[in-house]
């Protein structure tokens, strides 16, 4: 009897004391909240509001300026009359439609020639590795040697192009492809795709390579055909990697400034000019006002590519 006295009066000891069965910790504590994730990421933060935040900020304060550096005396506000300039410039129109047109074919012929490359490099066969390698090498070319290399092969008195479709019969003559309107800007759309097919490539194989096998053995046990497993496992599958690498890529397609820029500098006579470009020539002018309205309103219409972007990523987590 003593015995289980003392028994009783060590466990309420023990309880009293925090101990119990939970090791310590009482059903009432409340977690424990630390400072120091917010404190490391603070840095990071800071780095993106001074790099981002503050010039976007700039920008749209600029907008409603007459900030033109070429009268630095005569800046002033001037509320929506940049914004109004810019609805009556039939020169935006103009780049805004061609901003389509360059998002929508170079895109799409990414998207297209790199599920190819991915589909083939997702392959055994010899010298796989290799052929990956290579194949990044238009991805990680700086955009300007990129525009330059394409400047030469397009060129029409020595480019590479016109010399092999004059070996092939194709022409009779040499085209200057850069300076006329007819195929400026298509030679800058196929300067883009050749960029662009790499990361398509790259991140729909690491999509492929996540695909259980087990998929394919069932199809081909079912005697499905190669089309069939193609749109009724692969491409289902890579849903969510089409989705999210495609919205990224309408956004740096859109912004893209260096490959026309470098390639035909908008010309000729603005054939090639999308808004990008001509925000920075406009910029380049030093009518820096009426070159932020522009960036807005780009800036507006990316946002409808970015909010799906956003919400799925919200969603995953």
């Amino acid at each position: 009897m003593a015995k289980q006295t003392q028994n009783a009066r060590f466990g309420k000891a023990a309880l009293n004391s925090g101990g119990g069965l939970l090791g310590g910790r009482s059903l009432s504590k409340k977690p424990q909240y630390s400072i120091w994730p917010y404190v490391l990421l603070l840095p990071a933060l800071i780095i993106v509001v001074t790099v981002v935040f503050v010039p976007f900020g700039n920008a749209i304060v600029m907008s409603f300026k007459h900030y033109d550096l070429r009268y630095a005396q005569d800046i002033r506000f001037i509320g929506l009359k940049n914004y109004i300039d810019v609805a009556k410039d039939s020169l935006f129109w103009d780049a805004l439609l061609r901003t389509f047109a360059w998002v929508v074919l170079g895109v799409g012929f990414q998207f297209l020639f790199g599920f190819c490359l991915a589909l083939l490099l997702n392959r055994n066969f010899s010298g796989r590795g290799f052929i990956r390698s290579v194949s990044l090498i238009p991805w990680v070319t700086p955009g300007v040697l990129i525009a330059l290399m394409w400047r030469w092969i397009y060129d029409g008195n020595y480019g590479v192009l016109n010399d092999l479709l004059l070996r092939a019969g194709l022409i009779a003559d040499k085209i200057p492809f850069l300076a006329q309107r007819s195929t400026a800007f298509p030679a800058a759309i196929l300067t883009i795709v050749w960029q662009g097919i790499p990361f398509f490539a790259v991140m729909l194989l690491a999509g492929l390579q996540g695909v259980p096998a087990e998929l394919y053995e069932a199809a081909d046990m079912d005697g499905a055909t190669r089309a069939q497993k193609l749109f009724r496992i692969t491409v289902p599958s890579l849903k969510n990697t089409i989705f999210i690498t495609t919205l990224l890529r309408i956004i740096w397609v859109s912004n893209s400034v260096d490959i026309i820029a470098n390639l035909t500098e908008g010309g000729p006579a603005y054939s090639s000019q999308t808004l990008s470009v001509y925000i920075f020539s406009k910029g380049n002018s030093l009518n820096l006002g009426y070159a932020s309205a522009m960036a807005i309103i780009l800036a507006l219409l990316l946002s409808f590519a970015a909010v799906p972007y956003l919400r799925n990523m919200f969603k995953s987590e």
